[in-house]
């Protein structure tokens, strides 16, 4: 038996880029009718790369299982076709620059008045108010502006995270405000109005950078693949050049890498690498130490002596491995240029999910759309 918790709930999401898409696709997974308004040109995602078989790789992650329509929201049968989908949907969903939607008439207060049941979440760069509420908000500006940039990377300068993490991090948020919506709405009757903002959702994410900061004075060092507070905690080469991460929790985990990894039990109690603190402050000595013997093994050979001791442990991989990865889970999903294989879904059900639909192409459910909505 497939399971489509969603089932019956409808989506309008005028939505481009990343944060709102993630969130819609997310609701479609769970069985939700999704209708993708969008431009005559498409979402600006469409066009980011063509790598997919001549598709954004960003579209192709975001966008499977939803409706295509193209609308133009100035024009007015177009916007008052919208409005009758409104009229019927459960959850309506945009991150349009700050104000377009409210000027095009979809302010959310608006439409929660003309269809009481309805749920609006508006996906925004810095949220609804505050003194940068109309500054133009992209992934890298949120990583740059909440400090996270300044921890992420090596000593010698900032690094970006090599994701979408604000964007995720808003999308998966307002999928959690949505569902809470709805089983509110089982109670209530009525739709209720929601706000994620980029920089919101980040800034949860750094509480303990942030906490450290205003208790100790002092943010998280940027060291790299280490850890600013534990050590051995890190990248190591080995003999063929492939390296291996660690991570040592605990002074027991110590003495076990030191005793069957190292192959030297009195390792552990050297004043200066005795307690996590010591390590932390000797990282230069501790890394010779480790260094020495790791690189006399190949990855597989110290493999097996940190899973035989019981240290966590893993390969600092490519993305050429982590494609060809033992534990990657895929699954197929339709598009124009064919089946495509894409990561599944983190969310493992016990009964069958749904089946993934396809990607859409630009528009292509516009005449459908427009004939069950017309006027």
């Amino acid at each position: 038996m497939t399971f489509a918790p969603l089932d019956g709930v409808f989506v309008v999401s005028l939505e481009q880029a990343v944060a709102a898409p993630f969130c819609s696709s997310r609701l479609a997974d769970a069985g939700a009718r999704v209708i993708k308004v969008e431009r005559a040109e498409g979402d600006f995602a469409r066009g980011y790369d063509n790598a997919v078989e001549g598709l954004s790789a960003y579209f192709v992650w975001l966008n499977r299982g939803k409706e295509s329509v193209v609308v133009d929201i100035k024009n007015a049968d177009d916007n008052a076709m919208l409005h009758r989908m409104l009229a019927k949907a459960d959850v309506f969903i945009q991150n349009l620059a700050p104000g377009a939607a409210g000027r095009a008439g979809l302010d959310s207060t608006e439409l929660r008045s003309k269809y009481p049941r309805l749920i609006t979440c508006d996906i925004s760069g810095y949220g609804e108010d505050g003194p940068y509420r109309d500054m133009k908000a992209y992934d890298f500006l949120i990583q740059c502006e909440t400090g996270l940039a300044a921890i992420t990377g090596g000593p010698e300068e900032p690094s970006r995270v090599g994701v979408s993490l604000c964007d995720i991090a808003a999308g998966m948020y307002a999928v959690q405000g949505i569902t809470q919506a709805l089983l509110q709405r089982e109670k209530t009757g009525q739709g209720t109005g929601l706000q994620v903002s980029l920089f919101d959702a980040l800034s949860d994410w750094m509480s303990v950078p942030l906490l450290l900061q205003e208790h100790t004075g002092k943010s998280p060092a940027r060291v790299g693949l280490n850890h600013p507070g534990i050590a051995p905690y890190g990248a190591y080469n080995t003999k063929d050049n492939r390296p291996v991460v660690i991570s040592i929790q605990n002074q027991r985990e110590w003495h076990n890498l030191c005793a069957e990894v190292l192959g030297d039990a009195d390792i552990a109690t050297r004043t200066e690498l005795a307690t996590n603190v010591d390590r932390v402050a000797n990282r230069p000595q501790l890394d010779e130490v480790v260094n020495a013997v790791f690189s006399q093994h190949t990855r597989e050979e110290i493999s097996a002596k940190l899973k035989a001791a019981k240290i966590a442990y893993g390969a600092l991989n490519t993305v050429e491995d982590f494609a060809a990865h033992p534990q990657l889970r895929r699954q197929t999903v339709g598009s124009d240029a064919g089946d495509l294989s894409i990561v599944a879904s983190p969310i493992r059900l016990s009964e069958d999910s749904v089946p993934v639909k396809p990607i859409p192409t630009i528009g292509q459910h516009s005449d459908a759309l427009r004939k069950e909505f017309a006027g």
